[in-house]
């Protein structure tokens, strides 16, 4: 413990001895550990002829900011060991910036309290509005995210279940709407330009976006190693998802697709090394279980059978894409989102094309004429699927992702509600509980790594508030007026 002394600054040769601040690694534990310098604590009053031969010190900075200079034993004692780095001669700490444990014992009055607690309580409050406030937009904006995942993904599966009575070309469809793809750049740079303070040229933006491949940005060999192997999984898993809602109706299409997420888990505790959750483990074999009763449900035809087969496959096609996209690129931001999903419809249309052309001549998929092709309804399902890719990509920004996945949750039911009055399904016993299986393991899913720390961090609390009501609650009898009656009084010797 250093103690800095200040010869002369005292007329009659006193000193004034002030603690210097101790490294941490030395601080002291008990007060026991620092008496010596207890001793010094009558030296902090200072009297009013010398203050004004102390003020220059920044050893004594702030002593006179109490009318009776430090009236507080706590900070008297931090004043004189420096402990726990309370530091009052450093320019960055300020009384103004003090801890509020620190600052409150500092009025002696009433009337300063209450003068001080004026504009601190309007700052509270104001700040309190505004994270209220936040909070508010968040969860609106989160409940407007999620309508909209629900309306698109939900909306999207009914349209292509009604091309295709007329249009019967699951591939084209993919291909046509993977097209659309090019949009999401151009779009993200508009809403760049509306926002952004510091505006850039599509070049420039283009470049900045691009590092996202690498140093050497996006060369033929980054194309062909890193987009080309996305975009054949992209198209595999609308084109499986597509021809399975030809064979199965769309609610058991909705609700098996929502196996990816189990899937996704699988392949990142295995592909990914990602920490193992028992949690997460439930609700794959739920996902399974849901996928056998599914199928139970029909009676195990050999059409139902086949569409629920390629649902599970584009389910894991797309659980693949994620997993890879995380393992070879890792996270992407706003932008470098969009420019990956645009190279993914430029692939499409510079590769792709050939196999619609390709299915049309051999009359796998073929089509009369030009105008046979119900091109409302195309584009319509095409839209809605860009609308979902936007928002599920980009919303994030504006709300929590969990609220995002809850949409593709929450069009399980509207496709049921469709289906009920477009369709002859049967909403047997088993189909109801495959249903509800896999949704319960969807949502198990969605809890978060530290889920449990969370709940047990919440249950001590609970219990920790239970135990002081009861406590507060046994002790009011003996501090109220009949308690404090009872006490022996002592003897008055006044007249």
């Amino acid at each position: 413990m250093g103690i800095r002394e200040f010869p002369g600054a005292v007329p009659g040769g006193k000193t004034i001895a002030v603690g210097m601040r101790r490294s941490p690694d030395v601080s002291p534990r008990r007060l026991s550990d620092i008496s010596p310098q207890l001793r010094q604590l009558k030296y902090l009053v200072v009297d009013e002829a010398i203050k004004e031969d102390l003020k220059w010190s920044r050893s004594v900075e702030d002593l006179t900011s109490a009318p009776a200079g430090l009236t507080s034993i706590e900070e008297r004692i931090l004043r004189i060991t420096g402990y726990y780095g309370y530091q009052p001669w450093s320019a960055s700490y300020k009384r103004e910036e003090r801890p509020r444990d620190v600052l409150a014992p500092a009025a002696t009055t009433t009337g300063e309290a209450q003068a001080g607690a004026g504009p601190e309580g309007g700052r509270t409050g104001q700040l309190c509005w505004r994270c209220s406030r936040e909070q508010l937009q968040k969860a609106f904006w989160g409940v407007a995210v999620v309508l909209c995942v629900c309306a698109s993904w939900a909306g999207s599966t009914q349209l292509a279940k009604l091309t295709f009575k007329t249009f019967d070309a699951p591939f084209t469809l993919t291909w046509f709407a993977t097209n659309w793809n090019f949009l999401f750049f151009p779009l993200y740079y508009a809403g760049h330009v509306c926002k952004s303070a510091e505006k850039q040229s599509v070049k420039q933006r283009f470049r900045e976006c691009c590092r996202f491949f690498g140093d050497n940005g996006l060369t033929l060999k980054v194309f062909f190693t890193k987009a080309a192997p996305f975009g054949v999984l992209w198209t595999l898993t609308n084109y499986l998802y597509l021809h399975a809602i030809k064979k199965i109706n769309t609610t058991d299409v909705s609700v098996l697709f929502c196996c990816n997420k189990a899937f996704v888990f699988l392949l990142s505790w295995i592909v990914l090394r990602d920490r193992f959750m028992g949690v997460r483990i439930v609700a794959a074999i739920l996902a399974i279980a849901g996928i056998v009763m599914m199928t139970y449900a029909d009676g195990f035809h050999s059409h139902s059978v086949i569409g629920i087969a390629l649902v599970v496959g584009s389910a894991s096609m797309s659980a693949l894409y994620k997993v890879l996209f995380k393992l070879l690129l890792g996270s992407a931001k706003f932008g470098e989102a969009a420019l990956f999903l645009s190279i993914l419809g430029v692939f499409n249309i510079l590769f792709i094309t050939c196999i619609p052309v390709i299915l049309y001549f051999t009359k796998v998929e073929y089509w009369s004429s030009f105008d046979d092709i119900p091109w409302g309804t195309l584009c319509g399902f095409s839209v809605l699927l860009l609308t979902f890719n936007i928002v599920l990509n980009f919303g994030i920004a504006v709300t929590y992702p969990t609220l995002m996945s809850l949409g593709i949750v929450l069009s399980v039911p509207v496709n049921a509600v469709v289906d009920h009055y477009t369709s002859k399904i049967v909403f047997n016993g088993v189909r109801v509980i495959a249903i509800i299986i896999i949704g319960l393991g969807f949502l198990l899913l969605l809890l978060p790594e530290e889920w449990d720390v969370w709940l047990i961090k919440l249950l001590t609390r609970l219990k920790v508030r239970k135990k002081e009501e009861t406590a507060e609650g046994s002790g009011d009898p003996a501090s109220g007026p009949q308690g404090r009656s009872r006490r022996p009084a002592h003897p008055s010797f006044a007249r």
